[in-house]
């Protein structure tokens, strides 16, 4: 069953999450304060509401409990994130992962129970809306507008079977460049060579061509 997710906070780094979620096909709902960025994104995200965060009656309305990932992405309101999260906390969200401001603020969102804490600043949006989609995902670099490097944890779809078995060129127009295993890297490897449970897959390719491959063959363990 297709995961829901909800965005809250619609600046750059929310912006760029609910629109990589929605480019992956993901049920996304959108709230922010700001009427105007919430207009932004009525036609993006599956649905765009006006609302405030702290009011846990006004959550509750909003059906936020039926909700799998929330990502708490307010702006510069620290208070207002700490307490959106505890909100959330309360409210039994199963996942939750917030933008922190600093390294103070994370440490409270960590005390309260928030199951992710990232910093814009040193991640990209597409990388942790990848990350938040499958959790086999490990690392999302872009290379331009079309093209990235993945590194992928290998999981049951793919342990045991080789690389020629797999023929991932050739169906999914992706590239095995590298696979981690325990502390080395085999660059290049083998079209026979098989997968082993904890490999880790480096690919590179097209983004589409990327996604397709993340939704059929990569694993998520949720």
């Amino acid at each position: 069953m297709k995961k829901e997710y909800a965005v809250i906070g619609l600046g750059r780094f929310g912006g760029s999450i609910c629109k990589e979620l929605n480019r992956e096909g993901m049920e996304v709902l959108a709230i922010d304060l700001d009427e105007d960025k919430v207009n932004e994104y009525k036609d993006i995200a599956s649905h765009a509401v006006i609302a405030d965060s702290t009011d846990e009656k006004v959550l509750k309305e909003l059906g936020i409990r039926n909700i799998d990932h929330v990502i708490v992405a307010i702006g510069d309101n620290i208070q207002a994130s700490i307490l959106t999260t505890l909100m959330l906390k309360e409210l039994g969200i199963m996942k939750i992962t917030v933008k922190a401001q600093n390294d103070y603020h994370e440490k409270v969102l960590n005390k309260i129970g928030a199951d992710q804490v990232v910093h814009p600043e040193r991640d990209m949006g597409k990388r942790i809306a990848h990350s938040i989609i499958s959790n086999n995902v490990l690392d999302y670099l872009e290379l331009s507008d079309d093209h990235s490097v993945v590194e992928v944890k290998a999981g049951r779809k793919l342990i045991g079977r080789t690389l020629v078995d797999l023929d991932i060129r050739a169906l999914y127009g992706c590239n095995v460049v590298g696979i981690k295993r325990n502390r080395d890297i085999d660059v290049s490897p083998m079209p026979t060579e098989t997968i082993l449970d904890g490999d880790i897959l480096i690919i590179i390719g097209e983004d589409r061509d990327l996604s397709r491959f993340e939704k059929n063959l990569v694993d998520d363990d949720d």
